[in-house]
């Protein structure tokens, strides 16, 4: 049954987002009323999502930019090993989108909710701007976490020594995308959030990130959210250092190795450096420091160390499998100068 009007909107939201945990009072007040924690700090990260810069309506299924709309906040809670506490969706359609694209955009993103056990406690809604013959979609997702006071990890607490640590694989959302430009009717029946689609639904990891703060592991973190490139070089800036990374040692997806083998790209270690959206972590720990092969069922690789920021020096230094050794710029994605996706 399509919704017509705001107050059926929201009404039906309500209805789909529940409450629970540290949400005492949720949608229908001026404000929502959290619980925080004893002993913790809270955590508020905010990303948008905005059609035909991180989504398309005739490529993406709506249930996977629903999906995608969360998973980028909590990656951002994931790396610095926060709990997520709630969620705060601000959401501007066009008329034609209220009914089953509004529905099928909030299955995408209450499935990855339910999964992490993060309530929807409120938001926004608006009517979107017809500028053009349809008017854009407009999302903004709001997540509020926990971490025990003192102890959230920064992108600032890296040593040199540190040995740098990255989960899973890189590239493969990259990859996929280019597989959805170049067919895009291919994935309108991917309407579930399944393994080997890196880029219609990536899947944050927040149990690693709790991990990795529980076991007083890492020294700093960053999620791979712009491109290994680009986030390795936030880390360096943040932290005051250089880093040197091999290779031999990234995990590459087997998504951008197909990619390459296909002709689509000339190599697939330049989606694993600048590709961006894998929502990997990325993180750093003392040499001495026993950081398992896989945490929270997802693999564990050394692929490098921090180092000294000399000058002179390039900020980050990548060793080639014949020893040759080159400077990696951040090539990444960046608002206002990097083309769009």
């Amino acid at each position: 049954m399509p919704v017509t009007g705001e107050q059926a909107f929201i009404a039906s939201v309500r209805r789909r987002a529940g409450g629970s945990g540290h949400v005492r009072t949720g949608i229908g007040d001026d404000c929502a009323v959290l619980r925080a924690p004893q002993g913790s700090e809270i955590l508020v990260t905010t990303d948008f999502s905005l059609e035909q810069v991180h989504f398309r309506r005739d490529w993406h299924p709506p249930e996977s930019a629903g999906h995608r709309c969360l998973a980028r906040g909590l990656s951002d809670l994931a790396a610095m090993g926060a709990r997520p506490l709630a969620a705060f969706l601000s959401l501007a359609l066009p008329p034609e989108c209220t009914g089953a694209w509004a529905r099928r955009f909030l299955n995408g993103l209450l499935s990855l909710a339910r999964r992490h056990k993060v309530p929807l406690a409120g938001g926004d809604t608006a009517q979107s701007p017809t500028g053009r013959p349809e008017g854009l979609v407009l999302a903004d997702i709001v997540l509020i976490g926990a971490a025990p006071q003192g102890a959230a990890l920064l992108r600032s607490g890296a040593r040199a020594g540190d040995i740098l640590y990255l989960t899973g694989a890189l590239g493969g959302a990259a990859a996929e995308l280019l597989a959805l430009g170049r067919a895009p009717e291919a994935f309108q029946r991917q309407t579930r959030a399944v393994a080997g689609h890196p880029h219609l639904y990536p899947m944050p990891r927040l149990g690693i990130g709790a991990a990795l703060l529980a076991g007083k592991m890492a020294t700093a973190a960053i999620d791979v959210s712009d491109g290994l490139s680009t986030d390795l070089a936030h880390l360096c800036d943040e932290s005051g250092l250089a880093a040197e990374i091999h290779e031999s040692a990234l995990p590459i997806h087997p998504l951008a190795r197909k990619a390459e083998a296909d002709g689509w790209v000339p190599s697939a270690l330049h989606l694993a450096l600048n590709g961006g959206e894998d929502y990997e972590l990325l993180f750093t720990a003392p040499p001495e420091k026993k950081i398992p092969s896989r945490l929270a069922g997802v693999s564990i690789h050394a692929i490098g160390a921090m180092t000294r920021r000399d000058r002179g020096k390039p900020r980050i230094t990548l060793t080639r499998p014949d020893g040759k050794r080159m400077q990696v710029r951040a090539s990444g994605w960046e608002h206002f100068v990097t083309s769009r996706r």
